[in-house]
């Protein structure tokens, strides 16, 4: 595979923007090459931001989710591309798996490389992954695989790479709330503005409903990583997790925690509404 370098982080807005205005990608295979942008540096007063939005402690540690914020510009310069297969407009975000080999902190200068592969048919359409990688001083840190679908009539496309049968998720657990959350109606700006995420259906209802919303969504890794955040400091260190995203969480809403700990390993929850409950999330993270 070859590997691109690039000089900075690229602007999402335009990205999105031009996404939607070319509706590229309808067929075809995945790029053969990796972006990489080496030595980053973590902006503390951005670390704080979203610290602060996603309620983890403070402080210079990096959040278990927080490499993904910074590879994602990466993930949606090679998905606006025209060699993409997919338009990007309209792809879903239904799964996600992280691994973290050792604590990070704002210290640490951070060489990111991102590449799609995997893309393969799905009962309702298309699935693809977008494989972050992080490393420091040549060490592997920190890895992440981000699963999106695009819908459709199940057009055919040829496995690419090893067969991955996609592990399920455990079962939602029992039992009274743990807590409650509740998700304004300007979340998804606000979380917009830390992670740089512009995507329409999370700002506005107007632009949401334009996408087949009624209203805007919560971003599906604000979910994750405030339900990571409301279990405590044990993510820091060498850890992984896997979320499997269900129904969208329409913004403004409250939405109940649900948790079941065991030792080493954690299965959460997002829910909402009377029985039958809408499930938003189920996470299940190892330490």
């Amino acid at each position: 595979m070859e590997l691109r370098e690039v000089a900075s982080a690229p602007a999402l807005g335009p990205l999105f923007a031009r996404a939607a205005v070319t509706q590229k990608g309808r067929g075809g295979e995945l790029p053969n090459h990796a972006l990489r942008l080496a030595g980053v540096e973590v902006d503390r007063g951005a670390l704080l931001d979203y610290q602060h939005l996603c309620r983890f402690a403070g402080g210079d540690v990096l959040p278990h989710t927080y490499p993904h914020v910074l590879g994602f510009p990466l993930q949606v310069s090679l998905m606006a591309d025209r060699e993409f297969p997919l338009a990007l407009p309209g792809l879903v975000h239904v799964e996600n798996h992280i691994t973290v080999h050792r604590r990070l902190t704002a210290d640490d200068r951070l060489d990111l490389t991102v590449y799609a592969e995997d893309l393969r048919p799905h009962p309702r359409g298309t699935l693809v992954d977008l494989v972050t990688e992080v490393e420091v001083g040549g060490d592997r840190v920190w890895e992440g695989r981000s699963t999106y679908l695009r819908r459709g009539s199940g057009r055919t496309v040829a496995a690419e790479g090893p067969d991955r049968t996609a592990r399920p998720a455990p079962p939602l657990p029992e039992g009274p709330p743990a807590g409650l959350l509740r998700l304004p109606e300007d979340l998804g700006r606000r979380y917009a503005a830390v992670s740089g995420d512009v995507n329409p259906i999370h700002l506005h209802a107007w632009s949401a409903r334009a996408m087949g919303f009624p209203r805007a969504i919560a971003h599906g890794m604000w979910t994750a990583a405030r339900t990571i955040a409301a279990l405590g400091p044990r993510a820091d260190g060498p850890s992984s997790s896997s979320v499997w995203f269900r129904k969208p969480v329409l913004l403004p809403s409250t939405v109940e925690l649900v948790v079941d700990d065991r030792a080493g390993r954690v299965v959460a929850g997002l829910v909402s509404g009377p029985a039958p409950q809408r499930e938003h999330l189920v996470l299940e993270l190892r330490t």
